[in-house]
């Protein structure tokens, strides 16, 4: 979401990513996260803020622990789908809010899994929210911030040159795989996985591998045991359409994946 120019600064000078780790240099900025170089050109530590913006970010604001809650989250989700034989660019944790990634260069794409119709699909469509989608909808984004994101048909996708017809393919199968693998292990913590988007980049031995966040940033995650619309809302939603109740509502969703994660581990 956050990046314009996606990551590509992780191919500067071998000089800048080796910039001493005592007075870091960072290599990006985004909406929620910075990225440093490490003493491993092909490896860099990546520090999750507390920012929180919405709507392309047109509204801005900080949730407390947010940085900490979705590098805990993510990195679980990561090794989750890892040992499904998903390859991500996760390393390890080394601090609460801090994530070593292998360097990858990003495809300018957001793609987008939608299995209940809700935001954008609701207000483009007309589909009532909570409309189940059979089979699950996968949609490709051109990751541009001046152009606000745009929904790219495969056509244009294909004529801006984003993917080959072949990635394009491999994106879909996998982001169908993540979703399987998301959608059942969230079952289990008692959350609908509604819809989430994923980012995919190439390592330098040119592997596809997943990379960005998998978080209640990313996610629309709503609670089963709650029907209402808005209290069961457990995810950025909660910031965007001011609902209140959003670190608490991240929480849960950490407590229930780590949860979750320690049942798996024993």
């Amino acid at each position: 979401m956050e990046l314009l120019c996606p990551w590509l600064l992780i191919w500067a000078e071998p000089l800048l990513l080796r910039a001493s780790m005592s007075a870091p240099q960072k290599l990006y900025e985004g909406k929620a996260k910075i990225l440093y170089p490490t003493d491993d050109p092909n490896i860099l530590l990546t520090y999750f803020k507390d920012d929180a913006t919405a709507f392309n970010a047109q509204k801005r604001g900080s949730i407390a622990h947010k940085g900490e809650m979705n590098c805990a989250i993510s990195s679980h989700l990561f090794q989750l789908l890892e040992t499904h034989g998903i390859p991500t660019h996760w390393v390890d944790r080394p601090a609460p809010n801090q994530m070593r990634v292998k360097a990858v260069k990003i495809l300018p794409l957001e793609v987008v899994v939608r299995n209940i119709a809700a935001g954008s699909l609701c207000q483009q469509t007309g589909l009532e929210l909570g409309t189940v989608l059979n089979p699950p909808l996968v949609e490709f984004y051109y990751k541009n911030d001046a152009l606000g994101d745009p929904l790219l048909t495969l056509d244009r996708l294909l004529l801006l040159k984003l993917a080959t017809p072949d990635q394009v393919e491999q994106l879909r199968a996998m982001a169908m795989q993540i979703n399987q693998i998301l959608g059942d292990f969230f079952v289990k913590c008692g959350i609908t996985l509604v819809d989430f988007k994923l980012e995919f980049g190439f390592d330098r031995h040119q592997t596809l591998l997943l990379a960005d966040e998998i978080s209640p940033d990313t996610c629309r995650l709503w609670n089963q045991a709650d029907s209402d619309p808005k209290q069961r809302v457990m995810d950025k939603d909660r910031f965007r359409h001011d609902l209140g109740g959003v670190e608490a509502a991240y929480q849960q969703v950490l407590e229930r994946v780590l949860a979750l994660a320690a049942q798996i581990e024993r």
